[in-house]
């Protein structure tokens, strides 16, 4: 049995994360923060209609991320070089009475057949879930787990691009 797309996938992670909204969107947007959980190096802050590069240096990876919007507290919107071309990435921040925060990250923008793009929703999904887990373990604990880098210690990831 065949299945069919009928619409554009998106792949979506969330989490609860107990800090206010300030400190975790600061994490995404301050390299200083984000390399203790994501990517290892980063040419700048995310600035809207700025470009900068990400890279995981323990895979030989990086992208180029052209940040489109950057609404502080509230919203990210960014471009990058997906595993089929340039997607969208885009992060919510949901303020709580409680002081915690609730973050919501999509990809959206894949191109490919039906196999490629299940394959590309997989991986993004699971690829966000780590980075909210290392975030949360790191804002919350003080904890740096290397989730990322400990996902494929062989040091391959499918589908990037070689730094």
């Amino acid at each position: 049995m065949k299945a069919e797309i009928t619409k554009p996938p998106v792949a979506k992670t969330e989490m609860l994360i107990r800090k206010p909204v300030a400190d975790v969107f600061e994490a995404f947007v301050d390299p200083a923060i984000t390399t203790r959980f994501w990517f290892t190096k980063s040419s700048g802050r995310l600035e809207a209609g700025r470009e900068v590069r990400w890279d995981w240096e323990m895979y030989g990876a990086s992208t180029s991320v052209l940040a489109k919007i950057v609404e502080p507290g509230k919203r990210i919107v960014i471009e990058w070089d997906g595993y089929s071309g340039r997607t969208t990435v885009e992060w919510t921040f949901s303020s709580r009475e409680d002081e915690t925060t609730y973050v919501v990250v999509t990809e959206s923008g894949w191109t490919g057949d039906g196999d490629k793009l299940v394959e590309y929703v997989a991986e993004s999904t699971q690829g966000f879930t780590w980075t909210l887990a290392g975030l949360k373990a790191f804002l919350e604990h003080g904890v740096e787990l290397n989730l990322v880098a400990d996902k494929n210690p062989d040091g391959h990831v499918a589908g990037w691009r070689r730094a």
